[in-house]
């Protein structure tokens, strides 16, 4: 080992290095001195030997920057002992993607790291159970129908199962289809099924089989195929945006990409929100890809996700699947993302680093020489404002290949309804459809959109909602009888009286799930209801539990907030009603248009999507806004032309680029000095500059919350005014408080 002598070298470079990042304890980083023969082969991102600790025994570690400088004692800082001779490729990338995160979204190189690189775990052998049909189709059929006369609900779902599928994970059947041991344990014990146990390393799906080719597609579909594999083909990778209408076809054309790309000896990565990872969408991709598909979810151990990403470096996968999490899966030939509903909020981290999984994965691919295709009914308009501009490549599909049409959409204004003298949260129509629905045995969803209720304060009489002058936002309504804006801090007393109209009837929204279901059986005696809240969903496997009661059809209609509009299909639902449209529309949030659009979009394409007919309702009382009206006619486009005005007035993203630098501190009076020194800051740059303002939670556990926004056309300004706080920020000490950034942000705090 070369030893420091103490003396000044010419040239001499210093690497600042974590240890052993694959390990969870990532504390800090320590300084190592480059020797000579390694001066030109050290880089960032490198995986080197280095001596640790006072036995100097060698240990793998990561170069994370190099510089002149040396920050210790240049006697005590001990040499790199050589490059490692590992599987360090795909570490090389996951470094530069670190840096990436670090540099682009405000955090530090740890935690960043932390982000992009799998902590090790302790592997153990695993039993999987698997469950196996014994019995022949006709004679399980016979089995089904005396559960089903029987309404032994739960084992009609995993006879229904079995009947298509032989072989069924045990995992699966009491998870998502909510099944339970004992069930499991009598129909065994009849000899229907076997349970078959095996010891093996932990592979989520490894008892799947690969039945299908794949459908045939449209000409629509395969245009677009064609488009993407012709690119790739002549090494060409590009972002593209498939801008498809609900049941248009667009995973199948996932798919024949996907069958291209593996062909080809490369992996694919695929998103999808963790709301729709259920198992019959993860069925479609095990089917045509057989066993060398695998799962990334939150369902799964710290160490079964570990294994994933150790299968994935060896090449024991193709194909990974997951929610945003799964974007850091180790693949050393990446050669396509798929990132499914990409409009969806889960897409953005609320802790940091804030990064937004689309954004990192166009990083991701880069890096790679990879391709990555956008897929969405509604698109976001950061999305579909870079295909206008020609930064993605834009495909359409404009048909239902599900063999259902569009729902015709009743627009109802509730203004009317209560100058008619109907104060029931049921519109007329609404009451006439469900009256006509219920008496027909098909079933019915009602949507409440409480999503970014904040406690907006609107005239019951002519629609009219509180909002600050200078933002273009709700003002939200505060105990002390004052409504606030929570990005510049405006305030005026609560009024009265309408302004607008001077009507008394001016107040918060109050209505939720459970009143909605009281009235419904109130009006209906003796109708079967379902509830999907926050408080019917609290425990593990809730969710998937009342979807597979309400497509078993043990109830007649389905209540919910926003969670019942995500993707799913109900043959026998011929109703929607949304109730409450405008309490999105008013959210103090400038993407409250954009959210109400998608969300108004979604529900409405839950309705008549077999061959009856849908139809739904919704209620508002702004029938006038183009989020309802271009909702209402399913027209995108329309919607987005109207929005991007919008955001071009005032610099919302996607025209321009926002900063929310976000201050947290256990004192009100620290965490208040703290946000206004670093705001001055930003204004030095001559940046716009909103706020600093308290938070709409001003104080959560005893620590006070406080916020300002950035503007700029510019995102790399941006970044440059976020290092400027940084650099401002270490310079305060003592500093009582933390800061963190977030980019774009999807949530105002």
């Amino acid at each position: 080992m070369h030893k420091w002598t103490g003396e000044k070298e010419v040239g001499t470079q210093f690497a600042d290095i974590i240890i052993d990042i694959s390990h969870e304890q990532l504390d800090k980083t320590f300084q190592y001195r480059i020797p000579d023969s390694l001066i030109h082969k050290v880089e960032v991102g490198m995986c080197v030997n280095v001596p640790f600790g006072k036995g100097n025994t060698l240990r793998k570690g990561y170069v994370i920057s190099i510089g002149a400088e040396c920050k210790f004692d240049p006697e005590k800082t001990k040499p790199i002992h050589s490059l490692a001779d590992t599987d360090a490729a795909v570490e090389d990338d996951s470094i530069l993607l670190a840096r990436i995160l670090q540099k682009k979204y405000g955090c530090t190189m740890i935690q960043a790291l932390k982000t992009v690189l799998p902590a090790k775990h302790t592997v153990k052998q695993l039993q999987h159970r698997t469950i196996l049909r014994k019995m022949n189709r006709e004679e399980l059929l016979s089995v089904l129908g005396e559960a089903a006369r029987k309404k032994q609900v739960a084992k009609v779902r995993l006879l229904t199962e079995l009947k298509e599928q032989e072989r069924i994970p045990y995992e699966w059947v009491t998870g998502k289809l909510n099944v339970s041991g004992a069930t499991i344990a009598s129909l065994e014990k009849a000899g229907v099924i076997q349970i078959e146990t095996i010891n093996s390393l932990r592979n989520p799906v490894k008892s799947m089989e690969q039945k299908h080719a794949g459908k045939v597609l449209s000409p629509d579909q395969q245009r677009i195929v064609d488009t993407i594999i012709g690119n790739m083909e002549q090494g060409i990778s590009r972002t593209y945006l498939i801008h498809g209408i609900t049941g248009s076809g667009k995973t199948e054309v996932y798919m024949e990409v996907i069958q291209k790309v593996v062909l080809e000896g490369k992996q694919v990565i695929v998103l999808i929100p963790e709301i729709a990872l259920t198992y019959q969408t993860l069925l479609r991709f095990y089917q045509r890809f057989g066993d060398r598909v695998s799962v990334m979810n939150s369902t799964l151990s710290s160490g079964e996700k570990y294994d994933q990403c150790e299968r994935a470096k060896q090449g024991e996968i193709d194909v990974i699947i997951g929610p945003r999490s799964a974007l850091f899966t180790p693949f050393p030939h990446l050669g396509l993302i798929v990132v499914d509903e990409e409009h969806e909020g889960s897409y953005k981290s609320e802790s940091t680093p804030k990064y937004h999984a689309r954004d990192v994965a166009i990083e991701l691919a880069a890096l790679h020489g990879a391709s990555v295709i956008l897929g969405s009914a509604t698109p976001s308009l950061e999305a579909y404002h870079k295909a206008q501009r020609g930064e993605y490549q834009l495909f359409t599909l404009k048909e239902r290949l599900t063999g259902g049409q569009l729902p015709t959409v009743h627009t109802v204004d509730l203004r009317q309804e209560l100058r008619d003298g109907n104060r029931s949260i049921f519109s007329r129509k609404l009451q006439e459809l469900l009256t006509d629905r219920l008496s027909k045995g098909e079933q019915c969803i009602l949507f409440l959109n409480r999503r970014g209720y904040a406690g907006f304060i609107s005239c019951r009489a002519c629609g009219h909602v509180c909002k600050c002058p200078h933002c273009d936002v709700s003002l939200s309504e505060h105990k002390n009888g004052r409504l606030i804006c929570h990005y510049c801090g405006y305030s005026e007393p609560k009024p009265k009286v309408c302004p607008e109209c001077g009507s008394k009837y001016i107040s918060g929204f109050r209505a939720g799930t459970q009143q909605i279901e009281e009235k419904l059986k109130e009006m209906f005696p003796g109708v079967r209801t379902l509830r999907m809240d926050a408080d019917t969903t609290k425990t593990k496997d809730s969710y998937e539990a009342i979807l597979s009661a309400f497509a078993n059809e043990e109830a007649d209609v389905l209540i919910g907030t926003q969670m019942i509009v995500k993707g799913h299909d109900f043959p026998k639902v011929t109703l929607v009603g949304v109730l409450a449209a405008d309490l999105s529309l008013s959210a103090n949030d400038y993407r409250a248009g954009e959210r109400t659009f998608q969300l108004l979009t979604q529900a409405v394409g839950r309705a008549g999507r077999s061959k009856l007919p849908g139809e739904a309702v919704i209620q508002t009382y702004q029938p006038e806004h183009y989020a309802v009206s271009f909702a209402a006619a399913q027209d995108y486009e329309g919607f987005y032309e109207e929005e991007i005005l919008y955001r071009e007035m005032l610099e919302y993203p996607p025209a321009s680029h926002m900063l929310a630098v976000q201050i947290f501190a256990g004192i009100q009076q620290d965490g208040k000095m703290l946000a206004d020194t670093l705001a001055e800051v930003a204004k030095e740059d001559k940046q716009r500059v909103i706020g600093p303002v308290a938070a709409t939670i001003s104080k959560i556990n005893d620590i006070f919350r406080f916020v300002f926004y950035v503007k700029s056309a510019d995102y790399d300004t941006l970044i440059k005014t976020k290092e400027k706080i940084e650099e401002k920020r270490k310079m305060m000490q003592p500093v009582r408080g933390q800061v963190q950034f977030d980019f774009d942000p999807m949530i105002t705090m």
